[in-house]
């Protein structure tokens, strides 16, 4: 009972419901009809209900069909929206890459500008002093600052000061120029590494910018096929709405001939009665009068009687919404967890109900009105019998759901969260036995 509830929910497909109050609206008003002004109902034939019962089937066989595409979408967006991620991820890293790229370019290209720039000082000093010879005449500033010295001594000491200040200035020039080559190779290096991290960075937005159009892409074919399911659900209801219309006028039908069935029981009851009470008045003129026996199929036309007392009783809340532990001896209920504040029948509440309209107390749930209840086989089923589902067919203990066997191959029942109590046909799947309230 509570199993199937919690299974639709946990799903996620969705319940069709738009036409749920309209299909009640229309099947109450169906159902009474008969009052009104006491004229027969018309009641629809098996061509009428059978073709809209197709119709109903085919609309639930392509919403289901539809569903399995839509679910395999919904994949194929997760797949998409994973590939995506990960290309985001791939992007940040080859940015965080070209970023580190960006700056050792940078620091190498101001490396370079700085060697340069002492390399230009160092030309300017060796040209000025290249200027100041050539203003001093064709002599040679060397030979020029020795033969100008007083003495032998401050010669050497002049000599030694030039070749010291010439070996500087070439050692200068020769530093600098070597810096220079070094910058120009780390400048060369980095903005090679730079330019790879360039074309990283490319490739990564191209893939980012592949896996997000294949999310798009993915996403607008999930929701159109959504919009499809929406307008096959909105098909659906308006055949549960047709369908239950019929069967609803079946019902009413029914009753209204059952309950001409009962004023002409009551009728002929009332003319026996008096016939009875006259024949006692009259005295017998020899001998007592014996009676009949009054037993034969008194148990059978009862029993007819309460399984069509129950059904009838069942056939009135066609349309009402499923609600999981809805319902009680008096009608439909508020539901209890997933269900709460939905008023309605779930499947053994409703069985318990009607049986209960019929004088016949049964259990509130499934499995106890399995266990407690007469057992009947797949063969010997009647109408009115309790059919009964389990998730493992040789053990009670996995009983979930309880319905009504019409017979001729129908059920009525409350299915699931999110449907109503409906006729449909009987499903052998995981049919585990029946009972007989009445027996």
């Amino acid at each position: 009972m509570g199993t199937e509830a919690t299974t639709q929910r946990r799903t996620g497909r969705r319940p069709v419901r738009r036409m749920a109050g309209v299909v009640v609206v229309a099947t109450l008003c169906l159902v009474a009809a008969p009052g009104t002004a006491g004229a027969t109902p018309t009641n629809p034939s098996d061509e009428q209900i059978g073709a809209a019962r197709q119709q109903q089937d085919t609309a639930a066989q392509q919403v289901g069909a539809l569903s399995a595409e839509l679910a395999t979408a919904q994949a194929e967006v997760d797949a998409a929206r994973a590939r995506s991620a990960i290309a985001l991820d791939t992007f940040q890293a080859e940015q965080a890459e070209y970023e580190v790229a960006q700056a050792a370019a940078d620091a190498a290209a101001a490396t370079a500008d700085a060697a340069a720039t002492e390399l230009a000082t160092a030309r300017t000093a060796i040209a000025a002093f290249a200027r100041q010879s050539y203003q001093q005449g064709s002599t040679s500033p060397t030979l020029q600052a020795l033969t100008t010295a007083d003495g032998p001594a401050q010669m050497l000491e002049r000599a030694a000061l030039l070749e010291a200040a010439g070996a500087h200035q070439g050692d200068v020039v020769t530093e600098v120029t070597a810096a220079e080559e070094r910058a120009r190779t780390a400048e060369t290096a980095a903005h090679a590494t730079l330019a790879e991290a360039v074309a990283l960075k490319q490739e990564a937005e191209d893939a980012l910018a592949a896996a997000e159009e294949l999310e798009a892409g993915a996403r607008a074919q999930a929701s159109g096929l959504a919009a499809r399911q929406d307008t096959l659900e909105q098909e659906l209801a308006q055949a549960q709405q047709a369908l239950l219309g019929l069967e609803g006028a079946r019902a009413a039908a029914e009753q209204h001939a059952a309950q001409q069935a009962a004023a002409a029981e009551r009728a002929a009851a009332e003319r026996a009665a008096a016939e009875r009470a006259t024949v006692e008045r009259t005295p017998a003129p020899t001998r007592p009068l014996v009676s009949a026996p009054q037993g034969g199929t008194s148990a059978g036309t009862g029993d007819s009687s309460a399984v069509e007392t129950a059904i009838s009783a069942a056939r009135r809340h066609l349309g009402t919404i499923y609600s999981w532990g809805g319902g009680s001896l008096n009608g439909p209920s508020m539901g209890w967890g997933v269900d709460a504040g939905i008023v309605g029948f779930d499947c053994s509440g409703l069985t318990r109900y009607a049986y209960a309209q019929a004088g016949i107390s049964i259990p509130r749930n499934s499995r106890a009105q399995y266990s407690a209840l007469p057992k009947v086989s797949r063969s010997e089923l009647q109408r009115g019998d309790l059919v009964f589902w389990a998730t493992d067919t040789n053990s009670p203990a996995t009983i979930h759901h309880v319905a009504i066997y019409l017979g001729g191959g129908q059920i009525l029942e409350a299915p699931q969260s999110g449907s109503v109590i409906r006729v449909t046909s009987m499903r052998w799947g995981g049919f585990i036995g029946g009972t007989r309230p009445t027996a």
